[in-house]
């Protein structure tokens, strides 16, 4: 599958996309899977096949939202700072108060 963005949407149910080679597709609501029109806005970042509207022209189909990887933050640096240094507050527990 390709990739692109919204480019560009149109009220009458269509738009266009800009491909990440360069090009600008056509779309239609029609060849939206998974995802209402009007729940698109300009930006998005989406997923399509490459095909040829009716009047010959290169059309985008099958189009989808794209899989956004989250990526969950693991702090692995050892630098465990609220736990160690809740232990090292600066006072001596060897100043003779026993």
């Amino acid at each position: 599958m390709s990739k692109g963005t919204i480019g560009r949407l149109m009220d009458r149910g269509y738009g266009f996309i800009k491909a990440e080679q360069g090009e600008d597709l056509f779309f239609h609501s029609n060849s939206l899977e998974g995802v209402e029109f009007n729940s698109l806005s300009e930006g998005q970042e989406v997923e399509f096949e490459k095909s040829q509207g009716r009047d010959g022209r290169p059309a985008a189909v099958k189009v989808r939202l794209a899989e956004i990887q989250v990526e969950t933050q693991v702090d692995d640096s050892g630098d465990d700072k609220d736990s160690d240094d809740a232990g090292d507050s600066g006072v001596d527990s060897g100043n003779g108060d026993s």
